[in-house]
């Protein structure tokens, strides 16, 4: 049986998506990929393109890992890290061709903001880490959260935003978002797309 859980033998090691899956190719990245169930359903639609789910909860990781055994899926691994930790220090830079960040947590108290994943200094640290012309997508219910990271974006000079229609390609629902439309909460979205350095 296929095992999806990746494992690698030096933390201290810079990857390319050959260290991971065995091959190069397109490569997607879901950053905190919670019970797998965006993850998993894009692996299904696009079995060309390989998927790296990143997620820090153990008992998470083993549930997508068993999930996507039962599937047959040999083109999505899990791995159990810190996820700017992966994108600072273990991810070969311009290998990324998307990066996936789906309703994570708004960290919605002022005094917590600092918490936000995405701050002035990670968005150097996408750059880099997306191929070019690769894509940031972002998608949240808290409007807060939202505006910080267009402004953020905005700021960095680093990324031009995409138009990003619902039906502009298949893009499942994460049980998150399920659970707030089902509470008539609005979703922001926002596509960014890596700019050349000059």
């Amino acid at each position: 049986m296929i095992n999806p859980a990746f494992i690698p033998d030096d933390f201290f090691k810079v990857l390319a998506p050959s260290d991971i899956f065995g091959a190069d190719g397109p490569f997607e990245v879901d950053l905190g990929c919670g019970d797998g169930g965006f993850l998993l359903q894009m692996a299904a639609h696009y079995p060309e393109r390989r998927f790296l789910g990143i997620e820090r909860l153990l008992g998470r990781v083993r549930g997508v890992c068993s999930r996507a055994a039962v599937r047959g899926l040999d083109n999505v691994k899990v791995f159990r890290v810190e996820s700017r930790y992966f994108l600072e220090w273990m991810m070969q830079p311009g290998c990324i061709s998307r990066l996936h960040y789906l309703c994570p947590d708004p960290w919605p108290k002022e005094r917590h903001h600092k918490n936000r994943l995405v701050q002035e200094d990670f968005l150097p640290v996408l750059h880099r880490s997306l191929s070019d012309g690769g894509e940031f997508l972002f998608k949240t219910d808290h409007e807060g959260y939202f505006l910080w990271v267009l402004d953020h974006v905005a700021r960095s000079g680093l990324f031009s935003r995409a138009s990003w229609d619902e039906d502009e390609f298949f893009y499942p629902r994460t049980d998150f978002q399920l659970q707030w439309e089902a509470m008539r909460k609005p979703i922001y979205r926002a596509r960014f797309i890596k700019l050349q350095k000059v």
